[in-house]
């Protein structure tokens, strides 16, 4: 699996904060068996963040996981540059984010995160904190490699047929 990582933070992009859930991305990627071939910060710019997204999935990239830009400031435009570069909404994904959130805290239904399909690559708003990210990509990772699969053509039926 190809994997980009696009951090969207202001203070990030301008070396005034540390960076710490691409970092946490990379290290579960990895761990489940992701090839990292991209990683960049940028500001919280749409067009700066669909231009990223354009390019990486054009490249052939097979999973492109952002993080940041997804609540409520008003300089948030992470799921609005998606939307505007997907061909198709997946909307379970950020669906079981919020759910699995919800365990945890009640601010994670504020998340305004979306995923879709632009070609053949599947993006993904993760939140912006570290500890929020991991919660998130823990949630979702055990089905990425299947959804992934079946988006390439790799996979073979998700289904038994059915006898009757």
């Amino acid at each position: 699996m190809k994997v980009g990582i696009l951090t969207v933070s202001d203070k990030g992009s301008r070396g005034e904060r540390e960076d710490r859930s691409g970092p946490a991305i990379r290290e579960m990627m990895e761990a489940a068996g992701g090839e990292i071939v991209r990683a960049k910060i940028v500001a919280d710019e749409q067009d700066e963040i669909r231009a990223t997204l354009i390019q990486w999935s054009d490249e052939g990239l097979d999973l492109i996981l952002t993080t940041g830009g997804t609540g409520f400031s008003p300089r948030d435009w992470t799921p609005e540059a998606t939307k505007a570069v997907i061909d198709r909404e997946t909307p379970g994904i950020p669906e079981v984010m919020r759910r699995t959130g919800m365990e945890k805290t009640p601010t994670a239904m504020l998340s305004r995160a979306a995923a879709g399909i632009r070609k053949r690559t599947l993006i993904v708003n993760l939140p912006g904190s570290e500890k929020a990210v991991r919660e998130s990509l823990a949630a979702i990772l055990p089905a990425l490699p299947h959804g992934i699969e079946i988006l390439k053509g790799a996979a073979s039926e998700c289904a038994k047929p059915h006898r009757g």
